[in-house]
């Protein structure tokens, strides 16, 4: 059995830890592993690798992907399919496994109906695949996210000011939620609850009664006032899946405050530092039982499936389960949050 391995979409901090796990485990049944070089596009532009065991040799620790990533749509390019299918052929892979979230996976889910099998690796930061209570990245980036709410404190009290965190999460506020809540953030504002300015406002008056002249606010980039129709978008250059680059309402909500109140109130965008780094100790035990059990699922014809993390079991789910909408956030964590604020 030959199996190709391949990493797409935005990247994150355990993507190696899963690369190593699938190579290690694929050399235990007596499996080679051809590593397909920036996602999809390696197989479009025939750039691909053995992977042997020394390839994956001291990766767990380290954030990124050693195959290299890309948000590459076959299905838009000329030729793109084609080109797939000719170099499948060409280097004897008999399945794939696609390490990536839902653009990566949903090209893998439609390859099946050109007979292409592929098994499915959960990773986004986002967390907002369904079927699966985790992704690979998705912890690290909250843990970057609490770790730069516990410096805004310090600085937050020291000045007297409102701050203001803008994290990643388009159209789910897992990030958001979750570093909010483990830190201490004053108001969390995520894209599936749209948020009153008012009533943040409100928050902050409240908290100066309390004698706390400061306030840390969270906010997903994809969140928007009730009064707003859309997102705010950084930019209208789509990527290959169409998607816009979000980004502006961290500063849209500080210049409001700021009219309103006279209170000074500055901004931090984390950005891409959520992606990298070093990957927690729950991120590279989730995405070595991930990558070792999809070689499991290869083994038993297991495709068009994705491995995913149910209450702590990993299981094999049908991808048209896993593409089939968005995995918001747990509305009880974000009642549970309100009592801190």
């Amino acid at each position: 059995m030959r199996i190709g391995l391949l990493t797409g979409g935005g990247d994150s901090s355990a993507i190696n830890a899963a690369i190593r796990a699938v190579v290690r485990k694929a050399f235990a049944e007596g499996y080679e592993v051809i590593g397909i070089k920036r996602g999809w596009r390696g197989l479009v532009q025939d750039e691909v690798e053995p992977l042997f065991l020394g390839s994956v040799s001291g990766i767990v620790q380290r954030g990124g992907t050693i195959l290299g990533t890309s948000r590459t749509n076959i299905f838009k390019l000329e030729h793109g399919l084609e080109n797939v299918m000719v170099n499948i052929k060409k280097h004897g892979i008999e399945a794939i496994i696609a390490i990536g979230g839902e653009d990566t996976n949903g090209a893998a889910h439609k390859l099946a109906e050109y007979g292409i099998k592929c098994v499915g690796i959960p990773q986004t930061i986002d967390n907002d695949l369904p079927c699966t209570d985790y992704s690979i990245g998705f912890d690290t980036a909250a843990q970057v996210a609490c770790d730069a709410l516990d410096k805004l404190h310090t600085t937050a009290s020291s000045h007297h000011r409102i701050m203001i965190l803008e994290v990643m999460g388009r159209d789910a506020g897992w990030i958001a939620l979750i570093a909010g809540l483990a830190g201490g953030a004053d108001n969390i504002i995520v894209p599936e609850i749209p948020f009153s300015t008012e009533e943040v406002i409100e928050r902050i008056e409240k908290r100066k009664t309390k004698n706390k002249d400061f306030s840390i606010i969270v906010v997903a980039e994809g969140a928007k006032p009730a009064d707003k129709e859309e997102q705010f978008v950084e930019n209208q250059k789509k990527d290959p899946f169409g998607h816009v680059r979000l980004g502006g309402v961290g500063d849209w909500l500080a210049n409001e405050i700021e009219d309103r109140t006279g209170y000074e109130t500055r901004v931090t965008h984390l950005g891409h530092l959520q992606r990298g780094g070093i990957p927690t100790v729950f991120d590279r035990v989730l995405a070595t039982r991930l990558g070792a059990f999809a070689v499991d699922m290869v083994k038993e014809g297991l495709f068009d499936h994705m491995a995913c993390m149910k209450a702590n079991n990993v299981v094999a789910v049908p991808l048209t389960e896993v593409l089939s909408g968005t995995k918001t956030i747990d509305k009880r964590l974000y009642d549970l949050a309100k009592l801190f604020y």
